[in-house]
């Protein structure tokens, strides 16, 4: 997880809302059954069901800016609104300049990672995206209701991806892990999630032999759902023990970077090609809270768009590249994005609409998915806001069931009646 969200450089509401998560785990199920070493040639035995995609959910938190990312240099607006933060059109002459991903939206320099998973039409970014129903400009509001799939509902405890997880069978009967947050803390979106843990570093989470004895000893009378969760517990220290992160060999030359973020994909990656039985997992990405002194060409944010690019560019190289056997889909997310225009402090603060990234072998990427509602003053929410256009459960919800094959969006996604936009080929 990285740690960025922790500098002072967001609203206060946004830095006490982080300082709150807390550790939580849940989890159900027999003891596992593990392999003495990731290696591709071992596997643990599938079930039936062997046709979903495995997939890793990427939280921007902050509510990051859409605009700066996946940049609309042919609308004029942009340019007007923003005489400061601007990214170069990709015809300039600047050496700031953007990359153009079609005759209307470009990459800025700090993402150029991402071109490649792009041009090879396993990228998609699907613009104007956000949550419709709900004008929430509360972090921890809009946080919660974007992972729970639901808006303006505090009744609901539980994430969607959650939801998902409990509602169809193990990929691996005895996988002790089927879920995974590289985070400090299980996240919403994967609360109430069956054999799911909160790890951090994967690589140094172990337990040692006289301390898991005595957990044995005392878990194995306990409540039932306590002591399988102890032992799932138990279970995924020892798989993640015999697992070797240090020595583990990246394909197609994709190397990760040393932050946080990177060596969270990274090990991700070990797992997923390690053959675990993993079915999902999540990572949080912070700094996105850019009131002030955005940088978005050599600044703050353009710091940490090259990280997430660099590290889902690896991603990519590494487990999805020419791999198209590889089930697996990535989708990222934030909150909420920022004001269409920029504040007296060279920054903007919180909007509406922002985009979403969708990685995979089959998604129908190579391309912007967008019904843009332009940036003039009258085209505006409120005249400050990029109109939402793509409800975010549209996407998520495609990915569900043609990815995830889980027809039942109902319950995923409570009270709300998808539109498919065609996301997956």
């Amino acid at each position: 997880m990285s740690d960025r969200h922790e500098r002072p450089v967001g609203c206060n509401e946004y830095e006490q809302v982080h300082r709150r998560r807390f550790l939580q785990w849940a989890g159900a199920g027999a003891a596992a059954t593990v392999v003495p070493a990731w290696m591709p040639e071992m596997r643990f035995a599938e079930s039936a069901d062997t046709a979903r995609d495995i997939i890793v959910s990427i939280f921007l938190r902050g509510g990051a800016d859409g605009l700066s990312m996946v940049v609309p240099f042919a609308d004029a607006a942009y340019y007007r609104g923003r005489p400061t933060i601007s990214v170069p059109r990709p015809d300039s002459t600047s050496p700031n300049r953007g990359s153009a991903l079609d005759d209307h939206f470009m990459l800025p320099p700090a993402m150029r990672a991402l071109l490649a998973p792009y041009r090879a039409g396993d990228l998609l970014f699907v613009q104007a995206a956000g949550q419709r129903y709900t004008k929430s400009r509360s972090h921890f509001e809009a946080e919660r209701y974007l992972e729970q799939g639901k808006p303006d509902d505090y009744l609901i405890q539980s994430g969607w991806l959650a939801r998902h997880l409990a509602m169809v069978p193990p990929l691996n009967a005895d996988a002790s892990l089927r879920a995974i947050s590289v985070t400090y803390g299980i996240p919403h979106t994967l609360t109430g999630a069956p054999r799911t843990l909160s790890i951090p570093r994967p690589d140094q989470f172990q337990v040692n032999t006289p301390s898991e004895l005595a957990l044995q000893r005392l878990y194995s009378t306990a409540w039932a759902p306590l002591r399988d969760s102890a032992m799932d517990a138990l279970g995924t220290a020892n798989m993640l023990r015999m697992l070797d992160f240090d020595g583990y060999r990246s394909s197609n030359g994709a190397t990760y970077g040393t932050d946080n973020f990177g060596q969270a994909l990274k090990s991700i990656a070990v797992l997923i090609r390690g053959e675990v039985g993993l079915e999902a997992a999540h990572v949080d990405l912070g700094a996105w809270d850019t009131h002030a002194n955005q940088g978005t060409v050599g600044g703050s944010m353009a710091g940490v768009m090259e990280e997430l690019a660099a590290g889902l560019g690896a991603f990519w190289q590494d487990v999805m590249q020419g791999a198209r056997s590889t089930r697996v889909t990535l989708v990222v997310t934030t909150e909420f994005g920022r004001n269409a225009r920029e504040n007296g402090s060279m920054g903007t603060d919180h909007g509406r609409a922002s985009v979403m990234f969708v990685m995979g072998p089959a998604i129908a990427g190579g391309r912007v998915l967008t019904d843009w509602p332009g940036l003039e003053r009258e085209e505006l929410e409120d005249g400050q806001d990029l109109r939402v256009t793509i409800d975010t459960r549209d996407v998520l919800a495609e990915i569900v069931q043609r990815r995830l094959s889980n027809s039942n969006l109902s319950v995923v996604f409570p009270d709300y009646l998808p539109r498919f936009r065609g996301v997956t080929r």
